[in-house]
């Protein structure tokens, strides 16, 4: 993990000099175990249901199947943040979305080596960019044809995701947790094809003992045979546990950390409460436009936006 905590100490070098001066856009830089690409297009070609991937877990029959998804989970209207959201519209040229698509083709080269569907984001602190990189990779999986993704917005303390698609905050995951709602209800899928989306719901003072009941990991057994990739947004892990509870039921985590914002010693400290066979990489976040030159790959983010 040198390449991990190389990426932290960069961040607190550029935290330390930084003169406070305005931000342009906003970028994040990917740092992974496996930076060979050299052979992208055959990794994105495989089969959805890798016999090496999450797809081979032994799954709960649920009687579910995904035209009965489709049946059921109510199509919603969604009005996607044009600053934050970069593939809902047919624009190749959008800042950030290439990268996004360099982000893809690494986890697909990670999920040839081990099991990797179900992916945990978070950060240390909030307002890192957490929410932004969760939304828009699950938007860029489901670009390939025939992927299926499903965004679940896990941040029961203050969620936010459901702004950035522009959908209904709930029902969601606090009333399939409380039992209020089945699996069909809380789902919700807009106007991209194969992206669905499950938002927090309804703000609750009970989110840890929510989220450790059991329902979460066994909602995920469940839907998990339908889908390619669930990509799980949490509360940032330093002020509650519920990152902590959230990573036992994933098969690996990627950690955003903002650049010039994130202090080195609490994302170390983030880092320290999973376990390394867990934590796949870092974004750092929050790149000045005059580094661009220096820095191969870049997540692009709207100055204002926020997770």
């Amino acid at each position: 993990m040198s390449r991990i905590h190389d990426a932290l100490k960069r961040a607190e070098q550029e935290r330390a000099t930084s003169t406070g001066t305005h931000v342009e856009p906003a970028f994040a830089e990917p740092i992974f175990e496996q930076p060979d690409l050299r052979n992208e297009a055959h990794r994105e070609s495989m089969p959805a249901l890798s016999p090496t991937g999450a797809a081979a877990r032994p799954a709960m029959s649920s009687g579910m199947n995904y035209e009965s998804l489709l049946a059921r989970c109510p199509q919603t209207e969604w009005s996607p943040d044009p600053l934050t959201m970069l593939f809902f519209k047919d624009d190749e040229s959008r800042v950030g979305a290439e990268e996004f698509r360099t982000l893809r083709s690494r986890l697909y080269q990670i999920r040839e080596k081990m099991p990797l569907k179900r992916l945990m984001v978070t950060s240390a602190l909030p307002k890192e960019g957490k929410s932004f990189v969760a939304a828009n990779l699950g938007q860029v999986m489901v670009r390939q044809q025939g992927r299926r993704a499903l965004v679940i917005d896990a941040d029961l303390r203050n969620p936010g995701m459901h702004r950035h698609f522009g959908a209904p905050s709930s029902p969601g995951l606090s009333e399939y947790l409380l039992g209020e709602c089945d699996e069909f209800t809380a789902l919700q899928r807009g106007p991209m094809e194969n992206l669905f989306f499950m938002p927090a719901g309804r703000m609750v003072p009970s989110a840890a003992e929510l989220l450790s009941n059991g329902r979460l990991k066994m909602f995920l057994q469940r839907v998990e045979p339908l889908f390619d990739w669930i990509i799980i947004d949490t509360s940032p892990v330093i002020p509650v546990s519920d990152a902590t509870l959230v990573a036992t039921v994933c098969d690996g985590i990627v950690m955003v950390v903002r650049s010039n914002v994130t202090p080195s010693d609490l994302a170390r400290r983030a880092r320290e409460e999973f376990p390394d066979k867990l934590l796949l990489g870092v974004v750092l976040n929050g790149i000045t436009s005059g580094d661009l030159a220096q820095t191969k790959y870049y997540y692009g983010e709207a100055v204002n936006s926020q997770a």
